[in-house]
């Protein structure tokens, strides 16, 4: 039982950089507190002392089409703490799907793909058989499939996950708990449902920006409680979801969170959760 060092090193698996004069982000006309250049540079001057050893690049919503420009534009940034990229690609295009995989797969940096759900005008596009089939091809090509959703979205995530058994899942932002309003079902049920599943793992990233403004620790710890409960410390792994943090809070403070939500965790737990599971399941060097 206890807390590691604040000092201690660790993995944050779940970064974003952008810069609108290189490529177009349009839903960063709705967040203009956020929507100028977000750079590594800027991660290790806002981080500081207690900046993360290794980041995963996680793609931030450009223009889809551009898709394979921002993953080479991300890999081009010339940031030696970068381990990985989990890039967009289209999962419901059939050979245009198997042709992104296989680019993408031979990129050194890529680890993983996400293909964002959670605002898609089809309710049921995880289950229309061309983006199961293209789901299933990334675990045939060793990459994992991020999932951005939301809680209402976990039933069908559940069955995606069970019909693509070879594929390694990253669950973002544990699916997005609508914090604000204190509601813990039915997105607790989902959670369950998913836990089951031996091939998905949990972020503990992105709650913040679900809860009221100035939420503490407190707000959180039944949502965090739940996930380390139902996947346990190898299946849970930390993410900071910077630069979109910044509408919630600093980047300090939600690292100051995130070890008080696991403080009761023994010291090899809260390093899994923390390095440990990043590392293996997005294999970083």
């Amino acid at each position: 039982m206890g807390t590691p060092s604040q000092a201690l090193s660790f993995v944050d698996a779940h970064v974003h950089f952008w810069d609108p004069a290189h490529l177009e982000y349009p839903w960063l006309g709705g967040t203009p507190a956020i929507a100028g250049p977000h750079l590594p540079g800027d991660l290790l001057a806002e981080a500081g002392a207690r900046a993360p050893e290794a980041v995963v690049f996680v793609q931030a919503e450009c223009d889809r089409g551009r898709f394979l420009e921002e993953a080479a534009w991300v890999a081009s940034l010339g940031e030696g703490r970068l381990a990985g990229i989990v890039a967009f690609a289209p999962m419901n295009r059939g050979p245009a799907t198997q042709e992104a995989i296989a680019r993408l797969a031979r990129e050194p940096l890529v680890r993983g793909v996400r293909h964002n759900v959670q605002d898609d005008p089809d309710p049921r596009l995880c289950r229309r058989p061309e983006f199961v089939d293209g789901v299933r091809r990334l675990g045939e090509a060793s990459l994992t499939f991020d999932l951005c959703l939301r809680a209402s979205q976990l039933p069908l995530i559940a069955e995606l996950i069970s019909d693509c058994p070879a594929t390694q899942f990253v669950l973002d932002h544990a699916a997005k708990p609508e914090i604000r309003h204190g509601a813990l079902d039915p997105w607790r049920a989902g959670i369950d449902a998913v836990a089951r599943q031996p091939n998905v793992v949990c972020k503990l990233s992105g709650l913040l920006t679900e809860a009221a403004p100035g939420a503490g620790v407190e707000a959180l710890r039944p949502y965090a409680a739940h996930v380390l409960d139902r996947f346990g410390p190898d299946r849970v792994l930390f993410g900071s979801d910077w630069p979109v943090l910044k509408l919630a809070s600093s980047y300090g403070a939600w690292l100051d969170m995130a070890r008080a939500l696991v403080e009761p965790l023994a010291p090899a737990a809260q390093r899994a959760i923390f390095s440990g599971t990043a590392r293996r399941v997005y294999r970083l060097s």
